[in-house]
């Protein structure tokens, strides 16, 4: 790599619950890794470590380092750890508790025992103030400098780290906020200060009000984290731009992530499902359902038709996360654009229990990297599903990955004997089956909730399976989801990393209305679209995008009147016409119809409630991964693997994914740089032209389902 051009390299460092990958890209397309722990709560040591002992080893500068892409799970773990910020919220009078009162929803219906959430913000750090403009612009109470002047000696009273003002109405008539927002700038510079006029410019006030004291609360954390790393990079001699994963996918410049933290809390799952789309792109295929399990959760996400799901808001910290808003109330609402991904606390660290009745349970809590599974031998001692496959054989014991870690087959088999077998009395293979069950299990309510809880045909998909572990689960959800098809695509365990390399810059932008689509007129959504375009090249010209590189993707939101929920409905190109107006409305209720399985009676007006713009600065991708890694290290012609009771222990062949020349017949083990794909007895499996392992047709007698 040291004789291409200076600048020449890309990097793209993903943070996991257990470990962190990085990949280095040259111009070629050669491609380099470093896989190291994670090192909570420092992660930006495991990022920095990785990068050093890379360019160390390749005797490589910093300096040839063109763009660092991250993704990091930095500050959903604050909200979940509830090790963020100590915040404020600033508000008009007579909305203190709206933080508190939330929305009328609970995860499960019939759960008299369900507690909402802790607030981020307790009660006694919610201050109100005298003001209030109303709904059509008029100021009905007027924001006085002494309201201003008190809270600023209140603010100091109670050592308050960050504030989140939210003032009513202030989507649309933001002066308030904005005097507020300069007094507490210049009077109280060591706070972090977030408008929600800034965070998010849209109607409905518990979603701003939440959204915007999400963004106080990690807005610390992560400036710094990222100050941090930074810093080390420079030590690095590396002094190319740092860019953040999204939430919605796109990268951010790593100082808006600073201000804005909060549409990059679930940058890590975003990276896989891009290069999922990125990969499936290349294979032409139009409907996937992605699996993405690492070490501490498992996501499910949908490309239909070639096209990426987004939601405009969702949760964090529920028992599983998603968009649907079918479901909710179990975690940190975020009304903020995401990629649809539904995610449970079932990866390879989570931990196996049994509860007082003997009842064995797997997850959401896990072991994290520090300790890690039993298996990996750094000091944990309760099972995970991780040690459940080693016993399994489907992990082959050894050095993982570049050596940092070491599976020792032993301490799983004593974890799952001590902690699960010997209390149930049941056999050592049964428990570790069991446990791999049960992860299937819970894997499978996000695998359901992205297909057939919205109306889709799981048999009309193929399933792509990435991340550490997913490869090793893949074929038992299959079967169960009826999925005729798996795809496990080259690189698995470092699919995360590789999609930061497939992202461009992106920016989202919004504007609220409230017009009906009887009485909508084309120019009242011009004019909305105009102005967020406008604001929206200024922000890329800013960052030295030029204009011409920019593509613009307009939608709109919409709903019957009197529903709470919205569809998001694209807006084509160009100028509007009332041919348009009425194609928005027809587009509305057939996905209406498709998602709750009904329109509305014939008449009901249906309403335009914001109008959405996603701006993507697209680069010369011209450099492609041109190799599989290569497993390191020997591995046994064969490895005895357990599946299920009709089967038992088989003496399974084990070979590499580059030996995999023909078409073959499971049972069979394909090892692989960080991950193993486990191919059931009864399922073809075969290498395709760009080195994807695909299985098909998995006997119906498979029990690890």
């Amino acid at each position: 790599m040291s004789n291409g051009p200076r600048r020449s390299l890309r990097i793209g460092a993903d943070v996991g619950g257990t470990f962190t990958d990085v990949v280095v890209l040259d111009g070629q397309g050669n491609l380099s890794t470093q896989k190291v722990p994670s090192t909570p709560p420092h992660f930006e040591e495991a990022v920095t470590r990785a990068i050093e002992a890379w360019l160390g080893s390749t005797g490589t500068s910093g300096a040839r380092v063109r763009e660092v892409a991250h993704g990091t799970t930095v500050a959903t773990n604050a909200v979940l750890e509830r090790r963020g910020a100590k915040t404020a919220l600033v508000t008009t009078k007579g909305f203190r508790d709206v933080l508190e009162l939330r929305r009328i929803r609970v995860p499960v219906l019939y759960d008299w025992f369900f507690r909402k959430p802790r607030e981020l913000v307790e009660r006694y750090l919610r201050f109100e103030v005298e003001e209030r403009i109303l709904a059509d612009g008029a100021v009905q109470v007027a924001l006085r400098e002494s309201e201003l002047w008190n809270l600023k000696k209140r603010l100091e009273q109670e050592a308050v780290q960050s504030v989140a003002v939210c003032f009513l109405h202030a989507y649309a008539y933001p002066e308030h906020e904005m005097m507020a927002g300069r007094f507490l700038r210049r009077h109280l510079p060591h706070l972090t200060v977030s408008l929600s006029s800034e965070i998010l410019p849209e109607r409905n006030e518990y979603e701003r009000t939440a959204t915007s004291v999400v963004n106080a609360y990690v807005r610390p954390v992560m400036g710094g984290y990222l100050r941090a790393l930074r810093g080390n990079l420079r030590r690095m001699k590396i002094e190319a731009p740092l860019l953040i994963m999204q939430s919605a996918g796109g990268l951010t410049p790593e100082e808006d992530a600073a201000l804005r933290p909060v549409f990059a809390l679930e940058s890590g799952p975003a990276a896989g499902v891009l290069a999922a789309a990125t990969t499936a792109s290349r294979m032409r295929l139009s409907n996937v359902i992605t699996f993405d399990m690492g070490g501490t959760t498992a996501k499910a996400s949908m490309i239909e038709e070639g096209t990426l799901g987004y939601h405009s808001e969702y949760e964090v910290g529920a028992s599983l996360s998603t968009g649907s808003r079918l479901m909710g109330g179990g975690g940190e609402l975020i009304r903020a654009p995401s990629l649809d991904i539904a995610e449970v606390g079932a990866g390879g660290g989570s931990i196996a229990y049994l509860d007082r009745a003997g009842g064995l349970h797997v997850g959401p809590r896990s072991a994290g990297a520090v300790p890690g599974p039993a298996c990996y031998g750094r000091g944990g001692r309760e099972p995970t599903v991780t040690d459940a496959n080693v016993v399994l054989g489907y992990v082959r014991p050894g050095p993982l990955a570049n050596g940092e870690v070491h599976v020792d087959p032993g301490t799983a088999r004593r974890a799952i004997r001590d902690r699960i077998a010997g209390p149930l009395g049941i056999g050592l293979l049964e428990a570790a089956e069991g446990i791999h069950r049960i992860a299937n299990t819970r894997i499978m309510k996000a695998l359901r909730e992205v297909s057939t809880e919205r109306g889709r045909d799981p048999r009309e998909f193929v399933l792509m399976a990435f991340g550490g572990a997913g490869p090793i689960h893949a074929a038992g959800l299959a079967e169960e989801l009826a999925v005729q098809r798996v795809m496990v695509p080259a690189l698995p365990g470092l699919f995360s990393a590789l999609g930061l390399l497939y992202s461009d810059v992106e920016r989202h932008g919004v504007r609220s209305c409230l017009l009906s689509i009887e009485t909508l007129r084309p120019r009242d959504i011009e004019k909305l679209r105009e102005t967020l375009e406008r604001d929206m090249l200024a922000w890329f010209r800013r960052g030295r995008y030029p204009a011409e590189r920019v593509q613009l993707t307009c939608s709109v939101d919409m709903r019957f009147r009197g529903q709470t929920s919205e569809i998001k409905v694209p807006l084509p190109a160009g100028p509007l016409t009332p041919r348009d107006v009425d194609t928005l409305r027809q587009t509305f209720e057939d996905e209406h119809q498709r998602l709750y399985g009904h329109r509305s009676a014939a008449g009901h007006t249906v309403e335009v409630l914001a109008v959405r713009l996603v701006g993507k600065a697209v680069q010369d991708r011209t450099e492609g991964v041109h190799q599989p890694l290569e497993l390191q290290g020997a591995t046994a012609p064969s490895r005895t693997a357990y599946f299920g009771r009709r089967w038992g222990a088989i003496d399974t062949p084990v070979v590499t994914r580059t030996s995999l020349r023909e078409v073959a017949q499971g049972p069979l083990l394909i090892d692989e740089y960080d991950s193993t794909v486990v191919v059931p007895p009864g399922t073809r499996v075969w290498l395709d032209d760009l080195q994807n392992v695909v299985m098909e047709g998995a006997a119906s007698t498979h029990e690890l389902g």
